[in-house]
């Protein structure tokens, strides 16, 4: 732990645990193997490069984001060449324009998380937004598909506590 309670930021450690997630993540954006594994490894070299500025406290949350910003920038820049179908096009129009909303989205995630496991936010990001099966989280993080369905479930049921103005009881 620093000075401040961050956690360091051991990138050796989260590659070797994360780099499947954010390789995933950078594929759907991109729909390019090449450009995936490009981006996925640009995710780790700025992650390296800004270790000194970033605190470790919800690594797998903060890894998705930045393979999802640096596949945006990939985007943005014109160096994914590919023909797309109206679809394409459409999801990748919602991705830039729901930036405002991912950054609400991103306190009222905070908010949900603050007193929860790490564990249970990287649960929670594999299940919901990757889209892995119980089973696949499960042997992710090293718990049965039971355990991760548990563990999905007490977490909805605080989450659930908490009411509409955001506090909680």
């Amino acid at each position: 732990m620093t000075e401040t309670g961050d956690i360091p930021i051991d990138v050796d450690r989260l590659y070797r645990r994360y780099a499947p997630m954010v390789l995933r993540r950078c594929r759907r954006l991109l729909r390019d193997e090449d450009q995936a594994v490009d981006a996925m490894q640009e995710v780790f070299v700025r992650l390296l490069s800004h270790r000194d500025r970033l605190h470790g406290r919800f690594p797998s949350s903060l890894l998705y984001r930045m393979a999802t910003n640096v596949c945006l920038n990939v985007i943005r820049a014109g160096r994914v060449r590919r023909q797309e179908d109206d679809e394409g096009v459409l999801e990748n129009i919602a991705c830039a324009a729901g930036q405002e909303r991912q950054t609400l989205a991103g306190v009222v995630l905070e908010r949900l998380f603050r007193r929860e496991r790490p564990s249970t936010r990287e649960i929670a990001v594999l299940h919901y937004v990757d889209g892995m099966t119980y089973r696949e989280v499960g042997r992710q993080v090293g718990l049965s598909a039971a355990g991760v369905r548990k563990r999905l479930r007490e977490f909805r049921a605080r989450a659930q506590s908490i009411d509409a103005a955001g506090t909680e009881p």
